[in-house]
């Protein structure tokens, strides 16, 4: 289970950036004559003349519908995969001084209401205890449990204040409640927004490379790409990262941390200890079922919650999106590879995480600035900002994006500057196999 995976991370100071895009022609396929149209392909492996550039060959394309969507990025001319045309400055200019400014009376405040509303929860479904009440609880308390993640989120961000002794407080208090070792889990954070889009050195989502790919036998990599277990890997990527990486957020000696790092890790990692231990003793007086229903199955809930939102905001969108080796990766670019996503009345609840793109490329600005620094950094990130589908009340769109995504990126070529993922064909049809064989029995 150790090689599903998953993480997070933040702030160190910015690689540097190209200054100016590089001209590249796109090659459009209606150009083509039908007697000597290339494949998608080959056209697309033209697009990087000047770069070393691994194309989806593997993907399967079931109908011309599908493969006009999956290449309509080149049709109209943009290149997602190219250097934009404006820099990191240009999108700071654009977002208000205002939205910078971090308040920590009004992220103390979000911590003090989403901690009435979990304790509040857990007061109601203990004191109705029946089947009616549990499975609502068990919803709405997992999705509390997450909001007090994204909290923690911004302590080790820096954005929920200036002072780092209060970012560290809560930020221990909130993760530590949740079973997250919270400088563990802030480094290893750090690390993902700093090498975002970086095939090797990204560490939430990364790809799997082909050839790490292949050493993977076919339980692992079904049990990788089936849901739901892809969904339940945060504790088990705390213990062992992903495939191809290794050491513990547990452990202070992990290759995760650099040596002046040690002590942080060390009191994390107690701080969890503590709330473990809290749980057992809780379960000798209340009972282990008790404890199970209040806490263990939410826990699992923000579990869920915490790797389909940041898979999503690293995959499922409807074109192909690039990863980035070497040279041509740039912070800027690895940046503008995220998605933003809506949730609907989820948005407001979880502290509006889904506005993501402006989170990942200035993780400083605080949450509640988010849907305004976004909306002001549009104008210049334009067809690099991809609009996100408008949920319903409740985000279920989300599950058939994941679904789909999950079928089809499977892992990324050893070779090439800048590419994209591409599909298990066995893999694919191993599990419609599977599912035959099941349905048989």
């Amino acid at each position: 289970m150790a090689t599903w995976v998953l993480s997070e991370c933040g702030f160190r100071p910015l690689p540097k950036l190209y200054p100016a895009p590089r001209s590249r022609t796109p090659i459009s396929i209606s150009s083509f004559p039908n007697s000597i149209k290339p494949s998608p392909s080959k056209i697309f492996r033209r697009d990087f003349p000047a770069v070393k550039v691994s194309a989806p060959v593997g993907i399967q394309i079931v109908d011309r519908d599908e493969q006009v969507n999956e290449f309509k990025g080149e049709e109209s001319g943009f290149n997602p995969g190219a250097p934009p045309p404006f820099t990191l400055a240009d999108i700071r200019a654009a977002i208000p001084k205002h939205c910078w400014v971090k308040d920590p009376w009004r992220s103390v405040g979000y911590v003090f209401r989403d901690v009435a509303v979990v304790f509040g929860l857990a007061a109601v479904a203990a004191y109705f205890n029946n089947m009616v009440v549990w499975p609502l609880y068990w919803v709405a308390q997992g999705t509390m449990f997450w909001a007090l993640f994204v909290l923690g989120h911004d302590c080790g961000h820096g954005s929920f204040s200036n002072n780092t002794k209060l970012n560290s407080v809560v930020g221990h208090l909130l993760h530590s409640s949740i079973l997250v070792p919270y400088h563990g889990w802030r480094i290893s954070h750090r690390t993902h927004h700093q090498n975002h889009g970086h095939v090797e050195k990204d560490e939430s989502w990364h790809p799997l490379s082909e050839k790490i790919y292949t050493s993977l036998d076919m339980a692992t990599r079904m049990l990788r790409f089936t849901l739901p277990f892809p969904m339940l890997a945060y504790p088990f990527y705390l213990w062992g990262r992903s495939p191809g990486k290794k050491g513990s957020h547990f452990h202070p000696d992990s290759d995760l941390f650099l040596p002046n790092e040690r002590k942080d890790v060390i009191t994390s990692t107690v701080c969890w200890s503590a709330m473990a231990a809290l749980l057992v003793g809780l379960s000798f007086v209340m009972g282990p079922l008790q404890v199970l229903k209040l806490y263990g199955i939410p826990y699992w809930g923000f579990v869920m919650w915490l790797d389909l939102v940041t898979y999503l905001h690293h995959h499922g969108h409807e074109d192909k999106l690039p990863w980035y080796r070497g040279k041509e990766w740039s912070y800027l670019r690895g940046g503008l590879t995220t998605l933003d996503r809506d949730y609907g009345w989820i948005n407001n609840i979880h502290h509006d995480i889904g506005t993501h793109v402006i989170h990942h490329l200035f993780p400083q600005i605080p949450h509640y600035h988010l849907i305004e620094a976004t909306e002001a950094a549009k104008p210049v990130l334009g067809k690099y900002y991809r609009e996100p589908k408008k949920s319903w009340p409740l985000p279920f769109h989300l599950l058939g994006l994941l679904a789909s995504s999950m079928k089809k990126d499977h892992y990324v070529s050893d070779e090439g500057d800048v590419v994209y993922y591409q599909t298990d064909p066995k893999l694919t049809r191993g599990s419609k196999e599977g599912n035959r064989h099941d349905s048989r029995e």
